[in-house]
């Protein structure tokens, strides 16, 4: 299927009330204050949504009530992967009935040591075949203990219901082996701001990043400044953004994007347990990194 994904998409934080329950108004807010924004879409149910820790109606939910808001011209993309690929088939058929135009699959990891190329193969074929909606591999060594091989990169991008990958590795040397293998239908993307402007360098067009949910526009700006080849002005931006996307990716995660997106006007919320809310000396590095890059 013919589906660009070039431009930014922040893989949406979702928000919790204290109790821990799901915090639909509050997501409903930040995603107007996202739509202010010169985004290409959206991912409900990435990483940094805390998906391990959701039920399957407050995933569908999430996905319902994103699609309402979502603008006609933007792209909804759903994190549908589960450990099975009858499940996966199942969560992304529910996904697209509800308004999710692709789906990320995330590679399944419980039993590592049979996840061989063979068996991913087997898996990401299958569910691409039998969805409704395109499919992009999402690879995230970090949480999946699996690094997507060139070879079986070069199994899967041909099938024409598989469209990209999500590459969260952080590696750039990993991204140009990818594109030799890879053909110019098959869409990579960066999965971290931290490879972003090297990226867009080595002519990667789009990204799923945490640093999108609180800085929307830069790191957009950073995108259409390489297009035009202002490429100082870029690397500049991106290298004011780089400690605050190591502060909430690398050291503080999931809730340290949720604290700093409350300081910059989001609504960021609570964390689900067992994740654990900062402390202030947390807190308090968080605030002197985001006021040392003088953009608030």
């Amino acid at each position: 299927m013919n589906l660009s994904l070039a431009g930014v998409y922040p893989p949406m934080l979702t928000p919790f009330r204290e109790d821990g329950k799901l915090d639909i108004d509050s997501h409903l807010y930040n995603m107007s204050r996202w739509n202010e924004a010169p985004l290409n879409g959206y991912l409900v149910l990435g990483s940094n949504s805390e998906t391990a820790y959701l039920t399957e109606n407050e995933k569908l939910l999430l996905i319902e009530k994103s699609a309402e808001m979502v603008p006609s011209d933007r792209l909804l993309i759903a994190g549908t992967g589960m450990e099975s690929t009858q499940e996966t088939i199942s969560l992304t058929q529910k996904a697209a009935e509800r308004g999710a135009k692709a789906a990320l699959i995330l590679t399944p990891f419980y039993y590592l040591g049979n996840m061989t190329d063979a068996a991913l193969t087997q898996h990401f074929l299958k569910i691409a075949d039998a969805v409704d909606i395109p499919v992009l591999i999402y690879n995230v060594p970090k949480f999946a203990h699996i690094n997507v091989s060139n070879g079986l990169l070069a199994a899967l991008m041909d099938h024409p219901n598989i469209i990209g990958m999500k590459d969260s590795s952080g590696n750039i040397g990993q991204i140009i082996q990818y594109q030799s293998v890879i053909r110019n239908h098959f869409q990579l993307l960066a999965g971290t701001a931290a490879v972003w402007y090297p990226a867009l360098t080595l002519g990667i067009n789009g990204g799923i990043m945490a640093l999108a949910n609180i800085f929307p526009s830069e790191c957009t700006h950073i995108q259409s400044m390489v297009k035009n080849g202002f490429w100082q002005d870029a690397e500049l931006l991106y290298r004011k953004l780089y400690p605050v996307n190591h502060a909430i990716t690398a050291t503080y995660g999931v809730a340290g994007l949720k604290y700093a997106a409350d300081l910059l006007g989001f609504k960021g919320g609570y964390v689900r347990s067992p994740l654990m809310q900062l402390n202030d000396l947390q807190k308090q590095s968080i605030k002197e990194i985001i006021n040392l890059t003088n953009l608030v």
